[in-house]
């Protein structure tokens, strides 16, 4: 993220290395660069667990990648140069299937066999729907957590987050259409898929299964999630033996989301600051010790400010002390759907609720199968709260994935410091780390010991 590495020169290569560490499943990447995703760029990850770790369910036939999500037909350039200006970028031009809107089959299936469908929504704005035609589809695993496994006849897919279902083929022989269509809006965008079964020259039929209707069928299906607790993740213990409901929490940072305007142009905000970029990432600043010179600590309180308190643009990096079991709550006040992600953590999406969170919110949560995550939706005038421990070090950004309002200020970076400066902590900075603004002449610190 832009908060976190200087971006890659224009010509230039550079090569990322990352450890597959403490997690599995369903992933994408993207360009964090101003509207680059609006280009396209992405693509699916896919971690799989251990050899010997053992997987909730049988080997599946084949592995599928269904990247799903709206699309503009503007440039990036011109989406971010509409956004400089202050206007909105407006509706979707339609929604693409894994990018191709012709009707070739995109997967194919054999009678009797059972496949994984890895289904990402990897848009800018709109949630959507994905359902197959004759089909249920058996939810196995969600943004890098195995679930409960409930049949469903379709799925509610909100931006940045990724589904993993088993389908079985045990259907009359012929083609079907994969759909997705978009979800709490006045039009409707849909994009098709086909399905081919082995020796099938039976196309498929034109009456496309409908999508749901409303906010409260996705909120009751959101309710139907669970954690799986006595399957394994990325280690071979279950993962119901962490008792996430039995910590004590030891932080509460409410968090609001705003729109207005800064200098007569169009801003959106989380508790009143609509984040600025930097020249000098903010993880680079704090690591080589000038962080003062580049942003301020803590420039928002835990709790909203007044919805008449005027937006202000500015860096925005909120403190968490490592390893504290902190509870955040984000709020809704407008009357369109939202989705936020989390770096670097998987969290507990324990509660949502109409209207605005009080402490008797709590009474409501599930703190005993609650997924783990890293993306969660807010539905319109309402909140959703998330629970974990800051045990990563490093600097993480908290964002919106509707990505008209991450590039206009919804987001903000968390930065978790551990005392210790131990490589039991953090890694030192790589050797091949890019460098620009303020730190590129400095001295190297000391590593991590």
């Amino acid at each position: 993220m832009p908060g976190t590495n200087c971006p890659i020169p224009p010509g230039t290569n550079y090569t990322y290395h990352f450890q597959v560490k403490d997690q599995i499943g369903s992933f994408f990447y993207f360009p964090s660069i101003g509207m680059h995703r609006a280009a396209g760029g992405f693509g699916g990850l896919r971690i799989n667990s251990r050899l010997l770790i053992p997987v909730p369910f049988d080997d599946p036939a084949d592995d599928y990648t269904v990247l799903i999500g709206d699309w503009y037909t503007k440039s990036h350039k011109a989406l971010a140069g509409i956004l400089d200006a202050g206007r909105s970028i407006g509706n979707p031009a339609g929604i693409l299937m894994n990018g191709s809107p012709d009707d070739a089959p995109l997967f194919a299936m054999e009678s009797g066999k059972t496949y994984r469908y890895r289904i990402c929504n990897v848009g800018l704005k709109l949630s959507l729907n994905f359902r197959i035609q004759n089909h249920l589809m058996k939810l196995v695993e969600m943004d890098g957590s195995h679930t409960v496994q409930n049949d469903y006849e379709s799925l509610d897919v909100h931006v940045g987050q990724c589904f993993s279902v088993l389908v079985t083929a045990n259907q009359e022989p012929k083609d079907y259409y994969m759909v997705a269509s978009t979800r709490f809006t006045k039009y409707m965008l849909t994009a098709t898929g086909i399905v081919r079964y082995a020796g099938s020259n039976v196309p498929p039929s034109t009456e496309l299964p409908a999508g749901p209707v409303g906010w409260a069928w996705s909120l009751n299906q959101w309710r139907s999630l669970r954690w799986n607790l006595t399957a394994s993740a990325a280690r071979p213990n279950p993962q119901g033996s962490y008792h996430y409901g039995g910590i004590n929490i030891t932080r509460t940072i409410k968090l609001a989301s705003s729109v207005g305007l800064v200098d007569g142009k169009r801003r959106f905000a989380l508790n009143g600051v609509s984040h600025v970029e930097t020249q000098t990432p903010l993880k680079l600043a704090e690591y080589y010790g000038i962080a003062d010179k580049v942003f301020k600590y803590d420039s928002i309180s835990d709790e909203p400010p007044a919805a008449s308190a005027a937006i202000t643009a500015a860096p925005n990096v909120l403190n968490a002390t490592f390893r504290d079991y902190i509870e955040i709550i984000l709020e809704n006040p407008e009357r369109s759907i939202q989705s936020y992600h989390l770096d670097g953590y998987s969290f507990f999406a324990v509660g949502m609720g109409h209207g605005t969170w009080t402490p008797a919110s709590r009474k409501t949560y599930n703190l005993l199968d609650a997924v783990s995550r890293h993306t969660i939706q807010v539905y319109p005038r309402s909140w959703s709260a998330i629970m974990l421990t800051f045990d990563n070090a490093g600097m993480w950004s908290l964002r919106s994935e509707l990505w008209e309002r991450h590039y206009l200020g919804q987001q903000l970076y968390i930065s978790v410091l551990s005392p210790a400066r131990s490589l039991r902590d953090e890694y030192s900075i790589p050797d091949n780390t890019l460098l620009c603004g303020d730190v590129t002449t400095l001295p190297k610190p000391p590593p991590y010991v």
